[in-house]
């Protein structure tokens, strides 16, 4: 019973981190995106693909976010979430944001704990579905 409360707990916690991430972002997405450009300036990857990936960052994040969250589609929102993770992680050792690079690892650990342990996920929209 308790490992379920521990499920849960933990896909709360990077749910809300996802989404959160999202959610602050959304309402500035234009000054997100002149910061993120700014940030890749001196790298390789061409503004071409800095600008669309930094407008679609919030939205990606606040789905991911919400669909863990909710227990909806679980196993799709964390792995679309480890995506996620995986294109800023790419991003930070590009620029080689070095202080940034923990917080995401951290981030994929807890995304690949909660894959691996998928059958605890008892207290979730998916469980109500399935009925």
């Amino acid at each position: 019973m308790d490992t379920k409360w521990a499920y849960l707990l933990s896909r709360l916690a990077i749910g809300l981190s996802f989404f959160g991430h999202g959610l602050v972002r959304l309402p500035k997405l234009a000054g997100f995106s002149s910061w993120m450009v700014g940030q890749f300036s001196k790298s390789f990857l061409p503004d071409a693909l800095i600008i669309p990936f930094s407008y679609i960052l919030p939205f990606a994040e606040f789905i991911a976010g919400l669909m863990i969250i909710l227990g909806l589609f679980t196993r799709q929102g964390l792995l679309f979430a480890g995506v996620i993770s995986l294109a800023l992680i790419f991003g930070t050792t590009v620029i080689e944001n070095w202080d940034a690079l923990p917080s995401q690892l951290i981030h994929v650990a807890f995304l690949s704990v909660l894959l691996a342990y998928l059958p605890h996920n008892s207290y979730a929209v998916d469980k109500i579905i399935k009925k």
